[in-house]
């Protein structure tokens, strides 16, 4: 039987590779898997985190915040009288062209990112509509309270070779670099070809319904 990575077998894994039992280089285990982290999720998409969210938007404030952990943002669209509208996207330059008065109301038409952590609507929602978002969704990151999520499931080589790798500047281990950056690479191109195929399916499905 397969054994899934955990957080824990993980850190364990990282200190066997790099061979080191001092207390600097393992206090720094936890960085180096943060890291590892955050580059593989800007890497890929993976559609195992494509997510729906559901709200309802504030009458007269275009601002809406965006879902916890958003990353990108694949449609959205809002429903008017039971009947549901998409919502496009635009450039913010161009919403505000189009609806120059943000406290003249209607049913969003377009929404633009307006910061990393909100979107802006166009025009200014006329009352509480309610609101849905499909997106893709970074994974809860890992820690000793958190021990799996999608990497450690469908990315465990990855996770490995991607935390050697940062690694190796602390360590100041240059000659090793290729070696991990290879591995990484390997694994990435990998998940990617899978991601691409998962989601040109999808758009198939989308095209034949």
């Amino acid at each position: 039987m397969a054994v899934t990575m955990t957080y824990t077998s993980l850190a364990a894994d990282v200190q066997s590779y790099l061979e080191r039992t001092d207390t600097a280089t393992i206090d720094k285990i936890p960085t180096f898997i943060m890291l590892a982290e955050q580059i593989l999720a800007a890497e890929i998409k993976f559609l195992g985190n494509l997510t729906v969210d559901t709200s309802t938007l504030t009458a007269s404030d275009p601002v809406v915040a965006k879902p916890a952990r958003w990353r990108k943002t694949v449609s959205i669209n809002v429903t008017v009288a039971g009947e549901r509208r998409p919502v496009l996207e635009r450039r913010y330059e161009y919403i505000r062209n189009y609806w120059p008065d943000p406290t003249e109301t209607d049913v969003p038409l377009y929404y633009a990112d307006y910061d990393y952590t909100h979107w802006f609507l166009g025009p200014t929602p006329a009352a509480a509509y309610a609101f849905e978002v499909l997106y893709y969704e970074r994974p809860v990151p890992l820690d000793s309270t958190n021990q799996t999520n999608w990497f450690t499931e469908y990315a465990p080589q990855a996770m490995l070779y991607g935390s050697l790798l940062q690694a190796m500047p602390f360590l100041k281990n240059d000659p090793r670099i290729p070696t991990w950056q290879s591995m990484y690479d390997k694994y990435v191109a990998e998940l990617k070809t899978e991601d691409k195929l998962r989601i040109a399916d999808r758009q198939a499905i989308a095209v034949d319904t």
